[in-house]
C-alpha cells in the first residue's frame, strides 16, 4: 500500500472538511401514533408504537425511559423499560381538548436519545383561559397615540455589499415610543421604478443581527425585517451575546406586573410604527400590507395586525407568548410560561400578563390569516397555538406540521413563503 505525501494527505482533508458534514444520529427513537394525522376524539384511545432504530432497524434489548400525559404536565413515568424486539406499544386518552404526548429516552452505549409523539384531541374545541382587561383596547390606543406624537425622522445607511442588481439593501432607523428610543432593522426595495406591497418580518425572542429578507423583495415587494431592543442590526454577533448576557438576561419578564412598565409594551409599540414607516415609504402600492413572523415573532405579528388595520395579511408560525393563564388551571400555555409550577402568582402579575397575551390581540384581528405550529414543539405547546387559532374569527387557514417541535420544516417554510407572496399578488 502507497504512503500518502504530506501534501496528498491535506489535500484529502480538506476535500473531507468541504465535502463531508455530521448529519443526524445513527440510532433514532421513533414514537408513531395510529392515527396518521396524530387527532383523535376525547374518550378515545390512542396507540403508540416505540421502536429504538439502530442503521434503520429495530435495536433488540433497548433500554428506554418514557412519561406520558398531558402536555407540559406528564403524569405517568417509567423507567428502565427493556423493548426486547426493538419495539414497544402504549396507549394514552384524555378526557377534555387538549395534547397528549409521550415522550421517550433511549440509552445506548452511555447516551440518551429522546423521541415523542403529542396525539391531539378534539383541538378545535379547545378555548384559552386568557382573559381580557376592560381598558385593553384604551391602554394600547393612548401607547400608540403618544408614540406618534413624534416624527418618525428616519435615518437609512445604504449596505452595498447586501444589495443585489435587483434589490436595495439599508439599515434603517426611525423614531420608536419618544425621541431618542429608536426602532432599527434591515430595508429591501426593488432597484426598479414603482410601487410595490410591503411584508414585515418581526422578530423570535434573543438579540442578534438580521440579514433582511432579500429573497422576497427580489419577488417585487418591500422587505423589513426589525430588531426589537434599540441597537443597531449589523453590529457582530458576540456583541449581542454579552448584551444578552447583560442587560437584557430574560428582557420577557421585565415588569410583568406593571403594564406601564413592561419591556414589550415599547416592542409592541416599536413594531405598530414599523407600519408607519413602511406607509410613508413612496413606493408602497398603499394596498398590501402584511406582517409575519415566528415565535416571539408570531406573538408580534398578531398585536401589529390587531392594532393597525392598514395590515392586509398576516402569517404566525408556533406562536409563542399566548394564553398564560392556562397554566393557573394546569393546562400548557405559551412561552415564556409565566404561571407554570409557580404556586400563588401575585394578582398584579397575572392582571399585568393580560395586556401581553396573543390571545387578547387574536380576537381583534380582523385581516386574513395563516397559521402553522407542529405538535412536537416542546418550547410552544400546541394546545395553545390550537386555543389561540380557535379564537381567531378572521378569515383563516392552518397548515399542521405535527412532527415538527420549536422549528419548521422546508415544505413548512416552502407554504409560508408562498403564502404570503399569493397575498401579496406576487406571481
Amino acid at each position: 500500500m502507497k504512503r500518502l505525501s504530506l501534501l496528498s494527505l491535506m489535500i484529502l482533508l480538506i476535500s473531507m472538511t468541504i465535502g463531508a458534514q455530521i448529519r443526524g444520529n445513527n440510532i433514532t427513537v421513533i414514537v408513531q401514533p395510529d392515527h396518521n394525522d396524530w387527532n383523535y376524539h376525547v374518550g378515545q384511545t390512542a396507540q403508540f408504537s416505540v421502536s429504538v432504530l439502530k442503521s434503520g432497524t429495530p435495536l433488540a434489548n433497548a433500554q428506554v425511559d418514557y412519561e406520558a400525559g398531558p402536555v407540559m404536565y406528564p403524569s405517568i413515568y417509567k423507567k428502565g423499560v427493556t423493548l426486547k424486539d426493538g419495539v414497544i406499544h402504549l396507549t394514552g386518552k384524555l378526557t377534555r381538548p387538549g395534547f397528549y404526548r409521550l415522550k421517550v429516552t433511549a440509552h445506548v452505549d452511555g447516551k440518551d436519545y429522546d423521541g415523542l409523539c403529542t396525539a391531539a384531541f378534539d383541538p378545535e374545541k379547545i378555548v384559552p383561559a386568557t382573559q381580557c382587561p376592560e381598558d385593553f383596547d384604551d391602554f394600547w390606543n393612548k401607547a400608540l397615540n403618544q408614540a406618534r406624537q413624534y416624527d418618525l425622522d428616519p435615518h437609512l445607511t445604504p449596505l452595498p455589499d447586501r444589495s443585489t442588481k435587483e434589490v436595495n439593501v439599508y439599515e434603517v432607523s426611525f423614531v420608536n415610543d419618544r425621541p431618542g428610543g429608536r426602532i432599527f432593522g434591515i430595508l429591501c426595495v426593488p432597484v426598479k421604478p414603482g410601487k410595490y406591497p410591503a411584508l414585515l418580518r418581526v422578530p423570535g425572542a434573543g438579540v442578534r443581527p438580521y440579514s433582511g429578507d432579500v429573497y422576497t423583495a427580489s419577488r417585487g415587494a418591500i422587505t423589513l425585517e426589525i430588531g426589537i431592543h434599540g441597537l443597531p442590526v449589523t453590529l457582530p454577533q458576540h456583541v449581542y451575546d454579552e448584551i444578552f448576557r447583560g442587560g437584557l438576561d430574560n428582557y420577557w419578564d421585565t415588569n410583568l406586573d406593571n403594564p406601564d412598565k413592561n419591556y414589550y409594551k415599547r416592542v409592541v409599540v416599536g413594531a405598530v410604527r414599523c407600519v408607519d414607516y413602511i406607509a410613508s415609504l413612496p413606493q408602497w402600492d398603499g394596498q398590501h400590507l402584511g406582517v409575519t413572523g415566528s415565535s416571539q415573532g408570531g406573538f408580534l405579528s398578531l398585536a401589529v395586525a390587531a392594532l393597525d388595520k392598514r395590515v392586509s395579511f398576516m402569517g404566525a408560525v408556533h406562536d409563542a407568548m399566548c394564553d398564560y393563564e392556562s397554566e393557573l388551571k394546569g393546562v400548557a400555555g405559551g412561552w415564556p410560561h409565566y404561571f407554570y409550577q409557580v404556586k400563588n402568582p401575585s394578582e398584579a402579575r397575572i392582571k399585568g400578563a393580560r395586556y401581553y397575551d396573543g390571545v387578547n390581540f387574536a380576537r381583534r384581528v380582523t385581516c386574513p390569516c395563516w397559521f402553522s405550529f407542529g405538535y412536537n414543539d416542546e418550547v410552544v405547546p400546541p394546545t395553545s397555538s390550537y386555543g389561540t387559532y380557535n379564537i381567531v374569527k378572521a378569515p383563516k387557514h392552518l397548515s399542521v406540521y405535527q412532527l415538527t417541535g420549536h422549528y419548521w420544516f422546508q415544505e413548512q417554510w416552502d407554504e409560508w413563503e408562498a403564502w404570503l407572496l399569493k397575498m401579496m399578488d406576487i406571481k
